[in-house]
């Protein structure tokens, strides 16, 4: 479950007393703490901190983390480090301190590919910052998911296009220890029901396999073949 929250504290900072009871401690799996283990690993290159809370910067990714849902002081840094009426998502939180409240509550679903029949696309090509207006545009048509100005910067993306338009894509998101998540996979309303979708996902993968195998510079070299995760 993701729960987005709303911040309304008059101090931010400072740590909540009373309202609602907190949830406890989130489990110790990596995938569990997908977000804090992408930011304080793989990615820390993109995260503001602050104590116990971290985020993404705010034009790659919407994302944030605490060390502990249970502690409220680590809400007190995210209130801290977000500013005052912020909005916090969050996965797995049914419960938060005074001083915040649910502004959106969602099912998801996390699923891990044990195995996945990695190909190469001759189809697909790379996709850049130079390509971005494009992906905003299919993704406003689509909606996958979040995507800002610099998630490309997260990983490898590829797309397909068709009379030099871009009509699907997919691609690399959070990387927490031993995984990767294969996230904004799309297509144009009318391309769909083509396979493109499982064709970019299958690239994808084949990727994270090259890299891994055989790292370029910037690339991480940690993630096994099997550990990917669609999502």
């Amino acid at each position: 479950m993701t729960t987005t929250v709303d911040h309304d504290c008059a101090r931010p900072g400072t740590p909540p007393s009373g309202g609602a009871q907190i949830g406890a401690a989130q489990e110790s799996s990596v995938l569990d703490r997908s977000v804090w283990a992408s930011l304080t690993g793989h990615h820390a290159r993109f995260a503001e901190r602050h104590g116990r809370a971290i985020r993404y910067q705010a034009d790659v990714a919407p994302f944030t983390a605490l060390e502990d849902h249970a502690d409220p002081q680590a809400w007190a840094d995210a209130a801290e480090l977000l500013g005052p009426g912020s909005r916090l998502a969050l996965g797995g939180v049914t419960s938060w301190p005074e001083g915040w409240e649910p502004a959106f509550t969602a099912e998801s679903a996390q699923l891990v590919a044990a195995t996945l029949d990695a190909r190469p696309d001759p189809e697909a090509v790379v996709l850049g910052p130079d390509d971005v207006p494009e992906i905003l545009a299919l993704i406003a048509r689509t909606e996958p998911g979040p995507f800002l100005p610099r998630t490309i910067e997260l990983g490898t993306y590829l797309g397909i296009r068709r009379d030099g338009a871009l009509i699907a894509m997919a691609g690399e998101r959070q990387h927490p220890p031993g995984y990767t998540e294969i996230s904004a996979v799309c297509t144009d309303a009318a391309y769909r029901g083509q396979g493109l979708a499982t064709r970019l996902v299958r690239a994808v993968a084949a990727s994270r396999d090259a890299a891994a195998a055989d790292p370029a510079p910037g690339r991480s070299a940690t993630m096994p073949p099997t550990g990917r995760r669609p999502g």
